[in-house]
Parts: C-alpha cells; structure tokens; sequence
C-alpha cells in the first residue's frame, strides 16, 4: 500500500505525501476495507480535495474500488515544523536557498529603463525552460510595477468591492511559504499579498531589501534548477540588494534597438558589475517587424542590442553577447494580456521562436559549482 501512494505528489510542494510525513497510518480490518490516515499540512489547504481523491484513487488500486477510506486530520504545530525543517534540508528559515553553495544557476533580469519588456521576457523564459523538463522559478522583484502574475494567468476572482481580479495567494506553512504555480514554474511576487493589484507600493529602500531577502529565504522553491528574478527598471535600491543576495547571479540586459533606450539599458549592466555580478548577455525585445513581401519594419531603430553588448563586454572576461532579438508581435502582447504566453500559445510565432532560443541555450547551461568562490581557503 505505501508503495502505491508514494505516487501521490503534493502539488504544492511537489514531492511524495509518504516523504512528507502526511501519511498517518494504514489499517485494514478484519473484511479487507482499508482506512487511510491523511495529514494535510494546515486547514483550509487549498489542495485538500485533490490529495485527498489521489490518496483514495492509489489505495483502490491496491485494496479494491470502494473499499478505501480516508480519514483526514491536520498536522499537528510540532508535525509542521518537523516536515519545514525536512524540506530545508536542516538550514534555518532565514537562510538563503540560493546562496554560495547552491547549484541553482540565478539570472537577474534587468534594464536601466522602464517599458522595453522585462517582465514579459521574464515570463515566457520561464515558461519555455520549463516546458524542457527544467525546475524553474521566478522571484518577481519588482516591487512598485509587479506584473510577473497576470502575464502567468495567476489571477484570482475579484476582492470584496472590486471589479479587478487578484493575484493568487501563495500557502503559508508554518514560516514557510509556498509559491503558486503556473505552467510549472513556481512564482512569489508582492501583488500576492496586496488585496487590489491597482494599489500601490510606496516602499522606502530598507523594506523593498527586507522583501527580497524574504523572498530568497521564506518561499520554498525546492531544488530549482534555474530562478529568474524579474527586476525593476533602473539602478536603484532593488538592484543594488539584488547583487549584495546573490553575488554569484548572472544578469541578462533587456533593452529595444533605438540608441537612446540603449544608452539607458547599460546602466543597469554597469551596476551588476560593481556588485560582483557577471552579465550573461542582451535581449533586444520589440525589434523589427517582417513584413508579408519579406522586408523588415525598424519602428524603433536599429543595433541597440548589439551596442550595448558590445559596450558590456569591455571590462569582462568573456565577450557579452546578443542572445536574440524579439520582434514585436501581436500574440506576444495579447499572450500576456490573457495570461498564456506566446511560447505556448503561439510557439510558432517569431517572437516565441526567439525567446525558445535563449530558452535553448540556457537549458545547455550544466548545473554546478565551477568558478563559484566557495567561501573558503586551503590551510
């Protein structure tokens, strides 16, 4: 019988129930009718009803149709904390996951300026490693303009006295947060606990520092393979905590082909750099449309990626390089209107067949330690 329900996956923290502790006990009695003990991890657990008919469904298989029971209890304060403590493998609730010894590889996506498509790139990146098998998560870090949950479809019904959805709440476990999912990408982002995604955040630098560092150290992601921090426009606060978090991150710059929208973008790759960061490479989002007699539309100029690569890549080791130029697009734009992203939506789109690139590349990307400071030194 454990056996057959060691396939049943919390959905929230995607691991086996059994490896869970939510298993209490078997018994079958004396007419073979087996009687479940299911803990759930807190009440009110959103997933309640479907662990509970995956419970029944792998004991059935087992006992029979019909002679299974699920009793259903809590967890006990003590059960919660001993299952947290598990999941952390022994760290505490204020570690980091995604410090020096993570295997993690982090990507900070940034821009000096607003509007040239960060959080969109940031989605559909997201989306697209994950749907190669990847595990991903994204930390939506842009506290003032936060948007990483309507672009993944995230959205709730309406508050009380409001005629606009709202974010997803993610599920509080003890001190331990747990991200809402979409397309398989694990996601937190502060317009998850706001109750009006029109109010605003009008927070000074020690609270939005807090806030990252909350998000770093409270959400469990599990064993990502890839996170994606989506930041916000500029090189202020937020970037600034960003490098001091996670030193070892690698930063994609995002800027649109005119020249002065570049000139803006490098900034942000300068000061990645002074933090210790290594920049990856460029994205130029919103770049010529193809015409139906083939010739290209610049609405927006031309060679601003490229420029800012190549200035980027002065005072590195490696050469930066551009890793695409997404056009602009129509389905690109409506995809994160609806909340489906292109590279699911309309993958044969030129748009998604652009980021699907970069998804390609950073997918090759081996998991490991190598030119990573460990933190410490031969005797």
């Amino acid at each position: 019988m454990l056996a057959a329900l060691v396939r049943v996956i919390d959905p929230e923290i995607r691991r086996p129930i059994t490896e869970l502790d939510m298993i209490a006990g078997v018994e079958v009695d004396a007419d073979g009718h087996t009687t479940v003990g299911l803990r759930l991890t807190i009440a009110g657990c959103p997933a309640a009803r479907q662990i509970e008919r995956d419970v029944r469904e792998a004991a059935e298989s087992v006992a029979g149709t019909g002679r299974v029971s699920v009793d259903v209890t809590v967890m006990t304060r003590e059960q919660r904390r001993a299952m947290t403590e598990k999941l952390r493998g022994g760290k505490g609730a204020r570690t980091s996951q995604f410090g020096p010894d993570s295997l993690t590889r982090v990507y900070a996506i940034t821009s000096g300026k607003g509007g040239v498509g960060k959080s969109t790139i940031t989605a559909n990146l997201a989306v697209a490693l994950a749907a190669r098998g990847l595990r991903v998560g994204i930390v939506d870090a842009d506290v003032y303009g936060f948007s990483i949950p309507g672009l993944l479809g995230l959205i709730g019904p309406p508050a009380p006295g409001s005629d606009k959805g709202t974010a997803v709440k993610p599920t509080q476990v003890g001190d331990m947060i747990l991200p809402p999912i979409a397309f398989d990408v694990k996601v937190i982002s502060i317009g998850m606990f706001v109750d009006d995604s029109s109010v605003a955040v009008a927070w000074r630098g020690p609270m939005l520092h807090r806030t990252i560092n909350q998000f770093l150290t409270e959400v469990y992601f599990g064993d990502l393979d890839i996170l994606l921090l989506d930041l916000p426009p500029g090189t202020g606060d937020v970037a600034i905590s960003v490098g001091q978090l996670l030193p070892q991150a690698d930063v994609i710059v995002v800027t649109t082909p005119q020249p002065a929208a570049a000139d803006i973008a490098e900034r942000s790759g300068v000061v990645a750099r002074q933090t210790g960061q290594t920049i990856y490479g460029v994205i130029e989002n919103m770049a010529g449309i193809v015409q139906a007699d083939g010739s290209v539309l610049d609405i927006f100029g031309s060679g601003g990626g490229a420029e800012v690569a190549r200035r980027l890549g002065h005072g590195q080791e490696t050469p930066v390089p551009l890793l695409a130029q997404v056009p602009l697009s129509v389905p690109l734009r409506s995809g994160g209107d609806s909340g489906l992203p292109v590279v699911l939506g309309d993958p044969l789109d030129p748009a998604a067949i652009a980021i699907q690139a970069v998804a390609d590349r950073l997918a090759t990307r081996a998991r490991g330690l190598s030119g990573r400071s460990l933190g410490i030194s031969p005797r």
